[in-house]
């Protein structure tokens, strides 16, 4: 049986983790942030290609944030600042 919408209720916006930070620049020496969007392996956490995907539940940044965050992760991962992820 499909779940009912209930009028009252309405869905509270997500804000994007970097905006709500105040975050302008990623920079790859900030590890502590980096850490949030790596999954326990160490994998960067991705970013939906299609509105339907789930993973946007996940990181909530944009697309160019997340193209951003990807590059200061390899940077960081080649300066031996973040491990590389296991198997």
């Amino acid at each position: 049986m499909p779940r009912r919408h209930d009028p009252r209720r309405t869905p509270t916006p997500r804000r994007n983790p970097l905006d709500a930070a105040g975050v302008t620049y990623i920079d790859y020496k900030d590890t502590d942030l980096l850490r949030k969007f790596l999954s326990d392996r160490g994998k960067i956490l991705p970013q939906p290609s299609a509105g339907r995907c789930p993973h946007r539940r996940i990181t909530r940044v944009s697309a160019q944030q997340q193209r951003q965050l990807a590059r200061a992760i390899r940077n960081a991962r080649e300066m031996a600042l973040l491990p590389y992820p296991s198997r």
